[in-house]
């Protein structure tokens, strides 16, 4: 739509706005959850006629008028968003500096918002980063000034911008969006990747969400699915309309049906109800049958009503079924009508936002069996209602994720694949551990199949499987990958290579009554030492040739950088003295 920014002598019904003359227009772009193809929420993009909004606002700056037509471009793209009632929470952008100005800057907001009947607590605030540096002090007690008001914030542009992670987890956000570029480098470029991760795991310490902007492509959708990211927006699933989209067209929902492999580091126990959460319709607890039933039979699409106090709180529930079943039955609509819409309401079920899948599935396991598909209100740190979760929504991620995490497991061993490895490796390198990496396999696995048949060769493999992981127990560290046919990656600390590679190898191996040898070839990282798991595979390659070439049970170590290997098992039997520390091993050197 086409919008002339609002003056101080806008509409009558209207509070007065800081004066401008540009034109502009609003297009609304849905936010997407990605694990149920739900539309959640609609954020309201500002198109100026002449010029892009990021230049407006430069010159805006320039001219000491930043905070001034911030606001006014939020306050038009509030009326603009009232012309199109959608029960989708609102998303509007403003810049830091904004938050941080003193006096009454954000008064004509407030005053649009009210005007419109949009509910702060309805409201998102997009907190895009300054150009310059603030003082974290004074947006801290900006945004709090506004959750005190009943906003969300949203902090935009994290991974470029400036926010420090100190800020990030300080304001501790409802949604962190990732900056656009940054999704534009998935999965190609590995820090990235590791950003990515990063944030993930921010946000999930934080109790906030990662929201993915700028998705342009297929393999990047599969990236943020496979590292659990729960919201995106972008061309691919909807470009920015003049008029908001209150459902995803079917080829969005074929890109969200693609499967993909999961991040092995997240499983079942981390996932949370607000991945599966969608927008509560909610109204008053005073409101009628009446009111309740309009909105019912508009909506068809929503399961049910949350009726709510002044504060936000859920007080009841409303089941779409039971309810429409008992006005429209016999004097149903004489009775109910024009009366509380309470009265037929149930005591919600209820879960704070950090809750896990798992509490969810209890809710629903303990509940009495006309309720057991009734929603999940979810609610946030104040007790206030932040959204709903359909339980069948709930049971197909489940299922789902459970598919996905048993495609990605060995089915031989059940240990999960080379995604394990790459993923640990990379975030140690990104975190600056220092750790090793460990590359066994069993020599001349050909021979054993040849002599003894492949079904002896499979168990060989479950045996060495069963033997690593009961070694892994006890080094809390270890993590196990099973990369492909007889080859096996261990990613432990440097304490415990040593513990590790000794418990498996001082075993001893044989099928059919013939001795069966093993490899081990152990890459000592260091801070800085290399760049990735590609860095990785590529140096352990070489250690692991040179523990091939010995005709027994073979272990050698090495150093990125160094020509020097440590033959620890071999031609020549090191025995370590009480105290070996993998980091500083000075075990028998050979030549490479």
């Amino acid at each position: 739509m086409h919008s002339r920014l609002p003056s101080a002598n806008g509409a009558r019904h209207y509070h007065p706005v800081p004066e401008t003359s540009v034109d502009t227009r609003f297009a609304f772009q849905p936010l997407i959850n990605l694990h149920t193809g739900g539309v959640i929420a609609m954020e309201m993009l500002a198109r100026p006629a002449h010029r892009d909004v990021r230049s407006l606002l430069r010159s805006a700056a320039h001219a000491g008028e930043l905070e001034k037509l911030d606001v006014t471009l939020a306050v038009a793209a509030a009326r603009c968003s009232s012309e199109h009632e959608t029960l989708l929470p609102l998303h509007l952008n403003l810049m830091a500096d904004t938050v941080v100005a003193e006096g009454e800057t954000l008064t004509p907001l407030h005053h649009a918002l009210s005007d419109t009947g949009q509910q702060a607590s309805q409201t998102v605030l997009e907190i895009n980063p300054s150009d310059t540096a603030l003082q974290p002090e004074l947006l801290f007690a900006g945004l709090h000034r506004l959750r005190r008001l009943g906003y969300r914030i949203a902090l935009d542009g994290v991974g470029l911008g400036n926010y420090p992670l100190t800020v990030i987890a300080e304001v501790r956000p409802d949604l962190i969006k990732m900056d656009r570029e940054i999704v534009a480098g998935l999965p190609r470029e590995s820090s990235c990747v590791a950003i990515l991760e990063a944030l993930q795991h921010l946000a999930t310490r934080i109790g906030a969400q990662v929201v993915a902007e700028g998705l342009e492509r297929s393999e990047q959708l599969a990236t943020l699915r496979q590292y659990g990211v729960g919201i995106a927006q972008g061309n691919l699933l909807s470009p920015p309309n003049r008029r908001p989209l209150t459902y995803l067209p079917i080829s969005g929902i074929a890109e969200l049906r693609a499967p993909v492999s999961p991040a092995p580091t997240r499983g079942l126990p981390e996932a949370r109800i607000t991945d599966f959460m969608h927008p509560a319709v909610t109204l008053p607890i005073s409101a009628t049958g009446e009111e309740v039933r309009a909105v019912l039979s508009d909506r068809p699409a929503i399961s049910g009503v949350v009726l709510v106090d002044d504060d936000g709180r859920p007080r009841c529930t409303l089941d779409r079924n039971r309810f429409l079943l008992a006005v429209s039955g016999a004097y149903g609509y004489a009775l109910y009508a024009q009366r509380e819409a309470a009265r037929l309401g149930d005591e919600p079920r209820v879960l704070e936002s950090g809750s896990s899948v798992l509490a969810a599935l209890e809710l629903v396991r303990s509940n009495v069996a006309h309720r057991r598909y009734d929603d999940i209100v979810v609610l946030d740190s104040g007790g206030r209602c932040t959204g709903a979760v359909c339980v069948g929504d709930v049971i197909q991620g489940v299922a789902q994720m459970n598919i996905e995490q048993a495609a990605a497991l060995h089915p031989l061993t059940r240990l999960p694949g080379s995604d394990v490895a790459v993923q640990l490796v990379d975030r140690k390198v990104a975190d600056g551990d220092s750790f090793a990496v460990s590359w066994l396999d069993v020599d001349d696995f050909g021979a054993v199949n040849d002599r003894s048949g492949f079904a002896a060769g499979d168990d060989l493999i479950r045996e060495l499987g069963r033997a690593l992981t009961n070694a892994a127990k006890a080094i809390p560290s270890a993590a196990l990958a099973h990369i492909g046919g007889n080859d096996f990656v261990v990613i432990s600390e440097l304490d415990d290579v040593v513990p590790f590679g000794s418990a498996v190898l001082d075993e001893p191996w044989e099928v059919d009554g013939h001795e069966v040898t093993l490899s081990l070839a152990s890459l000592i990282c260091l801070p800085g030492t290399v760049a990735g798991h590609r860095d990785v595979s590529r140096m352990l390659a070489r250690l692991h040739r040179h523990a091939k070439s010995m005709p027994t049970t073979s272990w050698v170590s090495g150093r990125p950088g160094s020509d020097q290997m440590d033959v620890l098992r071999g031609d020549v039997r090191v025995v370590s003295p009480r105290g070996y520390d993998a980091a500083d091993a000075t075990a028998y050197e050979t030549s490479a």
